[in-house]
């Protein structure tokens, strides 16, 4: 994990070709457009209540109570080339694996799949790949997307539900905070056709 890497969401709109399992998923989901906003309500930055943030404080909580469980939906449309990596290609198939690293970054935190355990020697959160089966579109090279990998050309779609806070000492001291969620599904599409890239769902 390189630390938080910011992302942009749009609008939720429906995206071409895209798994009908994925679909179900969406249409159950809250649409979200903005991580940031979301982190920060749930995981709050109060001072203590002795300094007034108690009112913070209750926010915070009814607002954690009201999301745990709950299923998001949303489209990353902008820094998908610093969580997504090509794995492997099969040459002769076309078919390859992305690892995606599980996090959402918004504000000064994230949501993440799974509780981060520790962090590295410099900080970083370290977080285990979610590997997604993928196919090269037609006319696509391995080494055409490898370049739309890095320049992020490729968008996200994420469905997710939320689980709980988790914490973890911080490099320096004090704590990191973030949104563990489990994520149901994720699809990878061409960003400017909205054709399937690839798609994962947890079992």
């Amino acid at each position: 994990m390189r630390g938080l890497v910011m992302m942009a969401l749009v609008p939720v709109v429906a995206v071409a070709q895209v798994d009908g399992r994925f679909d179900h998923l969406r249409d159950t989901a809250e649409p979200l457009t903005s991580v940031g906003a979301f982190v920060d309500k749930y995981v709050g930055d109060c001072v203590s209540a002795m300094m007034g943030g108690a009112d913070c404080e209750r926010n915070t909580h009814g607002f954690r109570r009201a999301a745990n469980g709950k299923k998001y939906y949303l489209i990353v449309t902008e820094g998908t080339g610093n969580v997504l990596q090509v794995a492997g290609v099969d040459n002769r198939t076309g078919r390859f694996i992305l690892n995606l690293t599980p996090f959402l970054s918004g504000s000064s935190s994230a949501v993440t799949h799974g509780a981060p355990s520790r962090v590295d020697a410099s900080g970083n959160l370290v977080l285990p790949f979610i590997r997604i089966e993928s196919v090269l579109p037609d006319g696509w090279s391995p080494a055409m997307m490898a370049r739309q990998v890095q320049a992020q050309g490729l968008r996200m779609q994420v469905v997710f539900t939320v689980q709980d806070l988790w914490t973890l000492p911080k490099k320096g001291g004090g704590r990191l905070k973030g949104v563990k969620a489990k994520f149901d599904a994720v699809v990878v599409t061409d960003g400017r056709t909205g054709t399937q890239v690839g798609a994962w769902f947890a079992k």
